[in-house]
C-alpha cells in the first residue's frame, strides 16, 4: 500500500514518542496543507475503554509478540470511497501505511479472547473536526512536581479560540461526550473493514 502514501515517509513524520493524539493531528495537518487526500476522506481513532487499559499489538515498544497495554492510543484511518482503508500508525511495526485488514487481524485482533477489562472502544472523529477543535496543554504528561514524564514535541501545545486542554473529550468513550461516533470494536471492524472490501 505504500505507493499510495498520503503523509510523508514514516521517519520523515513528525514524531513525538507518547504523544500520538498530537502526531495524529500533525498527519492531518499535513494533508489539509498538502492537498494530498480529501480530508473528508481521513478519520482520526481514539483507542481507549472506560478503565483506560487497551491491548495492542505489534508496537514498536512491545517485547517480542506480547502487546502493550496503553491507557489510549491513536491512529489515522484514510477512508476511500472504493479503496481498501488504510491505518496509519507511527508507533507500529506494521507498514505505514497499513491496510486495516491487515492491521485489524496483527494489531487489533479481538476481543473474545482477552478479560473484560481490556475490550477495546474506538472513538472515531472525522479529520477536519478534529483539526477544528482538539486542544492539549499537555498537562496529562508532567508529574506532581510540574516535571515531564516524557519531554514533549518541539513545537508549542495545540489549542483553540475555545480551549487549552480537551484530550479527555477524545479519550472518553462515554458517547455524549466529545465529537465524533464510539464504536466497540466488533462493530468499529465491521463498519469499516467490510465497507473497505465491498
Amino acid at each position: 500500500m505504500t505507493e499510495d502514501r498520503i503523509t510523508p515517509r514514516q521517519d520523515e513524520c513528525d514524531y513525538t514518542s507518547c504523544y500520538c493524539e498530537e502526531n495524529v493531528w500533525k498527519l492531518c495537518e499535513f494533508v489539509r496543507r498538502e492537498r494530498s487526500a480529501p480530508l473528508q476522506e481521513l478519520f482520526v481513532a481514539f483507542i481507549s475503554n472506560d478503565n483506560r487499559t487497551v491491548p495492542l499489538w505489534k508496537q514498536k515498544s512491545a517485547r517480542g509478540d506480547q502487546p502493550v497495554i496503553w491507557d489510549y492510543h491513536v491512529v489515522l484511518l484514510h477512508i476511500r470511497g472504493q479503496g481498501e482503508a488504510a491505518v496509519y500508525d507511527l508507533d507500529s511495526v506494521m507498514p505505514f501505511p497499513c491496510s486495516l485488514k491487515l492491521y485489524a487481524a496483527h494489531a487489533l485482533r479481538t476481543d473474545h479472547s482477552i478479560e473484560p477489562t481490556y475490550h477495546r472502544k474506538l472513538r472515531v472523529v472525522p479529520a477536519d473536526c478534529f483539526l477544528l477543535n482538539f486542544a492539549s496543554d499537555r498537562s496529562h504528561m508532567k508529574n506532581s512536581d510540574s516535571s515531564w514524564r516524557v519531554l514533549p514535541p518541539p513545537y508549542p501545545p495545540i489549542s483553540t479560540p475555545e480551549s487549552r486542554m480537551n484530550l479527555d473529550d477524545f479519550i472518553s468513550m462515554e458517547p455524549t461526550l466529545g465529537w465524533g461516533q464510539v464504536f466497540t470494536l466488533d462493530h468499529f471492524l465491521q463498519r469499516y473493514v467490510k465497507h473497505s472490501l465491498s
